[in-house]
């Protein structure tokens, strides 16, 4: 079970500090989303808290900002562009920051193809993109205990500006 002020993921809404537990009438986890635009108290029953996920350790935040140029890329090619959208989000709300870290590498990647044939990459790679590197720079920076600023200047430090940066 998670105490109270311990960060989490949840799969919806991402990193989230455990406001209190409330014992009636069943066990609840109330959780404060981090950095949401509105941020808003969320009920989450603890008997599903296996839904929930801890946030990585400064350690392994610090492993994976250093290995990024070593992260394999998603290899998955959907049927069509919704199923494939429909992949990548469901990876990035089930996955561990390496996972949807992956993803941002891989949207990154896919982007800069298009690009390089003066094309226009579909808004479904940009959105996807935005989704994965704002959960993985939040999930990041609570493990570092860093602004996503610093998180984002860590990346370039070590050479991985694509990372960090917007587009």
């Amino acid at each position: 079970m998670y105490e109270v002020g311990e960060y989490i993921v949840h799969p919806g809404q991402g990193v989230c500090r455990v406001d209190e537990v409330v014992e009636v009438p069943q066990q609840t986890y109330m959780l404060m989303p981090i950095g949401g635009r509105q941020s808003v108290r969320i009920s989450f029953p603890v008997a599903s808290e296996a839904r929930l996920r801890p946030v990585v350790s400064h350690d392994e935040a610090q492993a994976l900002i250093d290995g990024y140029d070593e992260m394999d890329m998603v290899e998955y090619r959907g049927r069509s562009a919704s199923l494939e959208e429909e992949f990548f989000r469901t990876e990035i709300k089930n996955g561990s920051c390496r996972d949807t870290m992956a993803v941002v590498k891989t949207f990154r990647a896919r982007i800069e193809e298009v690009k390089s044939r003066n094309k226009k990459p579909p808004l479904a790679y940009e959105r996807i993109l935005k989704q994965a590197r704002e959960r993985s720079l939040l999930e990041l920076s609570v493990a570092l205990d860093m602004s996503v600023e610093d998180v984002v200047a860590l990346f370039e430090a070590n050479g991985n500006a694509s990372c960090a940066s917007q587009n």
